[in-house]
């Protein structure tokens, strides 16, 4: 899809911050995060949504949703995390994603984007 930002990410015509790449799978850490660690993974296939996108590409992410989320835990030090997919009206890009938003017990002051993505790649 040209006009579709998560696709110009994947394509490198937009730089983004890289944790993980598979054939098939893209996580970056959000431009904008809520916290350290806020991440997002992407299909390198353009979906729309939970019911356009692949079965398989689907456990794919969700196996790639585990480990980064077990990374993130021991690397950010985080109490834990919430997963986010959102379809519809709520979905903000229309390219099928999920977040990964670590959660912190006390609030932690929002590092440089860089200094998170060298503790997690």
């Amino acid at each position: 899809m040209e006009n579709c930002i998560f696709c110009k990410i994947i394509d490198n015509v937009i730089p983004s911050y890289k944790i993980y790449e598979d054939d098939n799978v893209l996580a970056f850490l959000d431009i904008n995060p809520a916290v350290n660690g806020h991440t997002l993974i992407i299909p390198k296939k353009h979906y729309t949504d939970l019911q356009d996108i692949d079965a398989n590409v689907l456990a794919n992410i969700f196996d790639v949703a585990k480990t980064l989320s077990m990374r993130i835990t021991e690397r950010l030090n985080c109490d834990g995390y919430t997963i986010i997919q959102n379809n519809g009206s709520p979905q903000e890009i229309k390219h099928f994603h999920i977040h990964i938003r670590p959660f912190y017990s006390l609030e932690e002051e929002l590092l440089p984007i860089e200094e998170i993505e060298k503790v997690l790649i």
